[in-house]
């Protein structure tokens, strides 16, 4: 187990947040739950979650950051993340408890740590112009189209 695990505190009953995350991530595990407090791993990461109630809430200081490998797997999770959410921008959503996602595929890495500068750039400035992240539109970009 990791030194460090992220604790999520939801105004919401903990049992229809796994519900919604289980239907959602398909290598999800619960390893404890009750009607307060629950633990889970999603994709091998452990969360535990707290229903705490309204007094706090969830905001973009922190987000959850999907490695997606192609558009279909970005096209997956941004569908089901941002259904009952809020679609923000450069692949950033709120999911339908406010808990924020980054829905990044593996290309935008490899074109922002590309030696090529000018490249790196033109694909800033597409991203920039995204909400959902479009792995073509961010190719065009680098190929300078």
């Amino acid at each position: 187990m990791s030194k460090i695990t992220p604790f999520l505190w939801f105004d919401a009953p903990l049992s229809e947040a796994i519900a919604y995350y289980r239907r959602i991530f398909p290598h999800m595990r619960v390893l404890r739950e009750s009607d307060e407090s629950a633990a889970f791993e999603i994709e091998g990461q452990r969360f535990n979650a707290l229903n705490g109630g309204p007094r706090y809430s969830f905001n973009e200081a922190i987000s959850l950051m999907i490695d997606c490998e192609d558009q279909d797997e970005v096209d997956y999770y941004w569908g089901r993340l941002s259904a009952e959410g809020e679609e923000r921008m450069c692949g950033w959503l709120e999911d339908k408890y406010g808990l924020s996602w980054q829905v990044i595929p593996r290309a935008l890495g490899r074109y922002l740590g590309d030696p090529d500068r000018e490249k790196a750039d033109r694909v800033v400035d597409a991203m920039l112009q995204m909400r959902k992240i479009d792995i073509a539109a961010l190719d065009r970009a680098a190929a300078g189209e």
